[in-house]
């Protein structure tokens, strides 16, 4: 695309603070520390308006899945500036709520973390997948556990959120498809396309989704996705204005830089 929007000139809306945080998958630990960081930094300087856009992927493989979504229900419920995004996997566990797949998502891909987190742990119910009793009975014994404020949050997650110069989604979106015309299933899931396409977009992607070394910023995109669960590092962005700052969340505390904009 021609025409579009750089991420040096990129800006956020006058007086509008925008926050966004990567793939947290189950690390509650690392979400509070970032959610208690942002406070401290509202309560400080006080912008005139602010949002905190969660990115999407907030269950499974991490130690915590149901500690991220109470944290995520009470503070949607606490203040409308949080902004909730859905990721693959936590419609993977949705699906899973409504039909069990034993080859699903949910079950190859760090499920049995989210379920251990509600206290229902695989091991006691049997294996392979393919015994469907034990199937079944595991489905039923999550289905109780799962309180219906986090299955009513899982449902009511948006697949993009626009604000100023950004546009904030899970994976990304398909190139020469207008932004507000992409599917969901590219906005969940999307890599190579996305990932390879160099020229600018109308708006700056923020993503994650792929997992990488450390924090991205290319000139058309952001991708926040450090790999929390195994790395310990949940990376966020901070913009006002045209300034943006990485922020980089571990069990220490959140540690801040500039953003570096490579090629």
């Amino acid at each position: 695309m021609t025409g579009g929007v750089d991420l040096t000139s990129a800006r956020a809306p006058p007086g509008l603070r925008l926050y966004a945080v990567g793939d947290i998958h189950g690390r509650s630990d690392l979400l509070e520390i970032f959610h208690r960081f942002v406070a401290a930094e509202l309560e400080a300087d006080a912008p005139e308006d602010w949002r905190i856009v969660h990115l999407g992927d907030y269950t499974d493989r991490g130690p915590d899945s149901r500690g991220v979504l109470e944290l995520l229900a009470q503070a949607r419920a606490r203040d409308s500036h949080h902004v909730m995004l859905a990721g693959n996997h936590d419609l993977g566990l949705l699906e899973f709520l409504a039909r069990p797949e034993p080859y699903g998502l949910f079950m190859t891909n760090g499920g049995i973390e989210t379920a251990a987190s509600y206290g229902v742990h695989w091991s006691r119910f049997g294996f392979p997948v393919e015994d469907a009793q034990a199937l079944g009975a595991f489905h039923a014994a999550l289905l109780a556990a799962v309180p219906p404020a986090h299955i009513d949050l899982l449902r009511t997650l948006s697949t993009w959120f626009a604000c100023g110069d950004f546009f904030f989604c899970h994976a990304g979106v398909r190139p020469g498809v207008a932004l507000e015309r992409q599917s969901p299933d590219d906005l969940l899931w999307i890599r190579g396309e996305f990932h390879n396409h160099a020229g600018l977009y109308p708006k700056v992607i923020v993503h994650g989704h792929t997992p990488v070394a450390a924090a991205e910023f290319r000139p058309n995109r952001i991708n926040l996705d450090t790999g929390a669960f195994r790395t310990g590092r949940l990376s966020a962005v901070r913009i006002d204005g045209t300034g943006k700052r990485l922020l980089t969340v571990t069990k220490e505390g959140v540690a801040q830089s500039s953003a570096v904009v490579t090629p």
